[in-house]
């Protein structure tokens, strides 16, 4: 039986596939493009692999694609439900901050305090 996460991840990578082609590129060209290995793209494409959020961004830069789009397509962000304009956008916030690579541990519980700080009291 397939699993939620791996039909998001089969999803993402015929997103990617598609785009790429849309762009006549090869996975090549794009694995130039992104400095990703070709074997690694082809993984993604074929959604045996789930990218980080830098390899999205250097994917979505290459493919001239809103990072926001391929991030929607992985599963990271939901889109917002016109019907409740408070529904949020992102799963979660402190998740986008956790994932951050270019944060250390001291700096994501420093902003992750202070987000929370500014949320109203429930």
């Amino acid at each position: 039986m397939t699993e939620p996460r791996d039909s998001q991840m089969e999803a993402l990578g015929a997103f990617i596939r598609n785009k790429r082609k849309l762009a006549n590129l090869s996975l090549r060209q794009l694995a130039e493009r992104t400095k990703l290995s070709n074997p690694y793209l082809s993984q993604i494409e074929r959604g045996l692999h789930q990218p980080s959020v830098r390899v999205i961004r250097l994917i979505s830069d290459a493919l001239n694609v809103p990072a926001q789009t391929l991030l929607t397509q992985a599963g990271l962000l939901h889109h917002r439900d016109k019907h409740d304009p408070s529904a949020p956008t992102e799963i979660s916030v402190e998740a986008a901050i956790q994932a951050e690579s270019r944060l250390t541990d001291a700096q994501k519980s420093a902003l992750i305090s202070v987000f929370r700080s500014m949320l109203p009291a429930e």
